[in-house]
């Protein structure tokens, strides 16, 4: 009969999970049109604290400081998250790029992924603007986590980017003839 806790404690078997070459890379690409400027756009979303207003409350978010500055390369925020099950985590991001009204890079340094490179764009289209998130991640766990991601990982994050779409319309409202939201994964 297999144990799965025995499985564990062989350091072979949890080396070969955990094997990083092993670990699959995936991307989620979201693309939002809201009818603000560029410079409305960016004071919005290069805050910090307006994170917690377009992140669905059941995710516990809280900032637990960096944010207390205009956005820089080289920010360090921090942050406590539930993202799973009421399992509160601290989630620590670098801002590492920054080119004020057009796009900013968040790197998580450390957290619940085993790595997650999001970067945030924002161009000016007729009407308004096009907020593009691009976000390279992967699960932690190596195997098991790639076995877990299509059932809980990648429907979490489209719920979380669905909930952010409805809450930055209700702020901004929408773009007459433009479709609002596309959430793709690769």
């Amino acid at each position: 009969m297999f144990n799965i806790y025995s499985f564990l404690l062989n350091k072979n078997n949890v080396t070969l999970l955990c094997n990083p070459i092993l670990m699959k890379i995936y991307t989620l690409k979201a693309k939002q049109h809201l009818p603000i400027s560029v410079k409305e756009a960016w004071k919005f979303l290069s805050n910090p604290n307006n994170l917690k207003i377009i992140t669905p409350e059941y995710m516990g978010f809280e900032i637990i400081s960096g944010a207390d500055r205009e956005m820089y390369p080289g920010q360090i925020i921090q942050y406590i998250v539930t993202p799973i099950a009421g399992i509160k985590t601290k989630w620590v991001t670098e801002i590492t790029h920054v080119e004020e009204n057009k796009y900013f890079v968040d790197e998580q340094r450390f957290g619940p992924y085993a790595l997650w490179h999001h970067k945030h764009f924002i161009k000016e289209i007729n009407g308004g603007i096009e907020m593009e998130d691009i976000i390279d991640y992967k699960v932690p766990f190596g195997i098991l986590g790639q076995c877990i991601h299509p059932f809980i990982v990648k429907p979490k994050l489209k719920e979380i980017f669905q909930y952010r779409e409805k809450k930055l319309i209700e702020l901004f409202g929408t773009i007459t003839n433009k479709t609002n939201n596309s959430i793709l994964f690769s």
